[in-house]
């Protein structure tokens, strides 16, 4: 079955990264308050005091204490292999004290690439988003856009300010190949990203939502699955493009998953569940026309279990009794009393152990009487013998 295998999520596209520099030659970020200089950590960095008149000479303060002497030259304070430890406030006086000029100091990096990864959820909206890939410690600006071989330089829209995620509307989704630029700017220069992307190759859709699994009354076997489109699948795009959908199921307890798919429609019957376990239900959907697309997610678990047909409790009935001494005595049971005709059973078989207990009893008395009367005859027939043999010797002369 094509696209059983699912697809890694939010495919990122190594593609082709360019990577330029724009040396901005002014220090001062333009967002920012005047009187604040950005530099470039561990490179050089210069301070000029802008009120200063004519090789006067300055004296500089670092967060209200002097700096020494030979860091000045022509009232310019220049810092070497700069670091963290020298932002901060500084200010330049002239012979009498008096401030001419303060200038903040903010150290940081130059931008550098950042890693881009774009997502397409339908046919009409691209989402691509990025994360820095080394910290610049500055303010920072990105500018985004896309374009196609062939036609003009298009903007990627970001929507929310401080959010790194733009969003391409109506792409030219039948072009085989997308380019996306993500610019990134601060105070010290700019770098440009810039990817390529096949949106047929990263299209998934998002999961088939508001899954429901209903019993078949009087089918012990049968479940009944529905579900709805994805949401972002939205009315128009269902008409044009159709979705493929991939039901799992398999009994709690169980490590195999047994599948079944369909097209367009919203339910499918499940017709081998097993009778009274709860079973796991999950589904899964794809771009119907374009086989290569990804697989959604799975759908969040549902659990559900087949119909099973409720317990009844037996009926009770009147006793017939077959003799007619007790036909002359109709007897009913009531729904308290339990069922005469078990009961007569019961009876019946009582008896009879009785009977044969008494029949053991009776014979092995009869045994112990037998055994002795047999045990009384020898000694009788023995004490005859005796007997006779004493007048036999009585009567011999002597």
């Amino acid at each position: 079955m094509p696209g059983l295998v699912s697809c890694l999520g939010d495919l990122i596209v190594t593609g082709i990264i360019i990577l330029f520099s724009d040396h901005v030659q002014s220090e001062i970020w333009t967002n920012e308050v005047s009187d604040v200089q950005f530099g470039g950590l561990g490179s050089r960095v210069t301070l000029t005091c802008g009120g200063a008149h004519g090789g006067s000479p300055v004296e500089w303060r670092f967060n209200g204490s002097s700096v020494p002497p030979w860091q000045t030259h022509k009232g310019s304070l220049t810092l070497l292999n700069t670091t963290h430890s020298m932002e901060g406030n500084y200010s330049c006086h002239d012979e009498r004290g008096t401030l001419l000029q303060s200038i903040k100091l903010r150290l940081g990096h130059p931008p550098h690439f950042v890693r881009v990864s774009c997502r397409v959820p339908n046919h009409m909206k691209i989402y691509c988003s990025w994360v820095q890939t080394k910290t610049t410690h500055l303010p920072t600006l990105y500018r985004t856009s896309y374009s196609v071989k062939g036609r003009d330089v298009e903007p990627c829209e970001q929507e929310h300010i401080g959010v790194n995620e733009c969003t391409i509307t109506n792409p030219p989704f039948w072009t085989s190949k997308i380019l996306v630029n993500i610019t990134e700017i601060n105070p010290l220069r700019s770098n440009s990203t810039i990817l390529q992307i096949d949106p047929h190759e990263l299209l998934k859709p998002d999961p088939p939502e508001d899954v429901r699994v209903l019993q078949v009354e009087g089918q012990p076997t049968q479940l009944l699955v529905q579900w709805s489109w994805p949401s972002s699948w939205s009315v128009e795009i269902m008409a044009a493009f159709p979705l493929t959908f991939l039901l799992r199921y398999r009994p709690i307890g169980s490590n195999y998953w047994s599948m079944l798919e369909t097209e367009e429609n919203t339910s499918l019957k499940i017709m081998d569940a097993l009778v009274g376990r709860l079973h796991q239900i999950q589904i899964r959907a794809q771009d119907a026309l374009i086989n290569h697309s990804q697989w959604s997610e799975w759908s969040h678990v549902v659990e559900a279990q087949p119909w099973i047909e409720p317990w009844k409790e037996p009926t009770e009935e009147p006793v017939d009794f077959s003799f007619p001494f007790f036909n002359s005595f109709p007897v009913r049971t009531t729904d308290k009393s339990p069922d005469s005709s078990l009961h007569q059973t019961g009876s019946l078989g009582l008896l009879i152990l009785l009977g044969l207990f008494a029949a053991v009893m009776v014979a092995v008395l009869l045994t112990i009487i037998t055994l002795l009367w047999v045990r009384q005859r020898k000694q009788d027939n023995v004490k005859k013998q005796e007997l006779a043999s004493m007048v036999k010797m009585k009567s011999i002369p002597i």
